[in-house]
């Protein structure tokens, strides 16, 4: 089946996979808005997304890493999910979100399908920080999608997550022939160094371990707490031989993705 990629916000993806259309992290606020996310924490988003919450169409399922930060969840998305058929996130965002819903541990796989087309999710996991921020943090998941004739590995999104051993546990239990890696190194002043997804050494190390053929970096634009851009992604990626296995996609427009 055809995988068709179309980065339209920071985390936002849709996905069109067969008669399949998935959407992750969905967030289509206007840019200049400025959110807390607790523990004096807080971002302001710099950026318009290109292609509105409406003119989306119908999404059979939405795959949300976590729905308690605004980059990941803003109102606009929030307001979006009742749209879809079906909201795979984390087991403690189920009693949040409630309605359509479902929570998802670590390892729980389930199927989505549409007509001929039938993808299994599997719940892969993440870490948003170092333990000792999971209390502000909290719980986020990451997303593996197989389906029948994938020539190469499958389709692995990381989720919020720094580089840890949970990631190792994903490159154990699965070939990936294309990974989506939430990257940007976010932080805040009053955290200091401590980072809350992959800055782009963690992104080389996780793509030393899962191997990918293709890796596709996103969640490094848009919002003012992330402290590595593109150019440092490029840097990185390059000093380790890995350059050539980047695709980058341009914000609104759609692109097929060999897998």
């Amino acid at each position: 089946m055809n995988l068709k990629i179309t980065h339209i916000s920071t985390a936002t993806l849709l996905l069109e996979i067969g008669n399949l259309r998935l959407l992750t992290d969905p967030v289509f606020d206007p840019a200049g808005g400025r959110y807390s996310f607790g523990w004096g924490t807080g971002s302001t988003k710099l950026t318009n997304a290109p292609i509105s919450s409406d003119s989306l169409g119908a999404i059979d399922a939405v795959l949300l890493s976590h729905d308690h930060h605004e980059d990941n969840l803003d109102k606009a998305g929030r307001a979006f999910l009742p749209k879809a058929n079906r909201v795979l996130t984390t087991t403690s965002g189920e009693k949040r979100l409630r309605g359509n819903a479902e929570g998802m541990a670590n390892w729980q796989s389930t199927i989505l399908e549409s007509g001929d087309t039938q993808i299994k999710v599997t719940a892969t996991p993440a870490q948003h920080g170092p333990l000792i921020v999971r209390p502000f943090a909290g719980q986020t998941i990451g997303f593996m999608l197989e389906w029948q004739g994938q020539q190469n590995g499958a389709l692995y999104i990381t989720g919020d997550t720094i580089f840890y051993h949970g990631i190792e546990e994903v490159a154990e239990r699965f070939t990936v022939s294309v990974g989506i890696f939430h990257l940007g190194r976010a932080s805040f002043p009053i955290t200091g160094p401590i980072r809350f997804t992959m800055d782009a050494k963690d992104g080389v190390k996780a793509a030393q371990t899962l191997n990918p053929r293709t890796l596709i970096p996103i969640h490094y634009e848009g919002w003012k707490h992330f402290r590595e851009g593109r150019s440092s992604i490029e840097k990185n990626f390059f000093a380790a031989g890995l350059s050539e296995r980047i695709r980058w996609l341009e914000l609104g427009q759609p692109t097929n993705v060999e897998i």
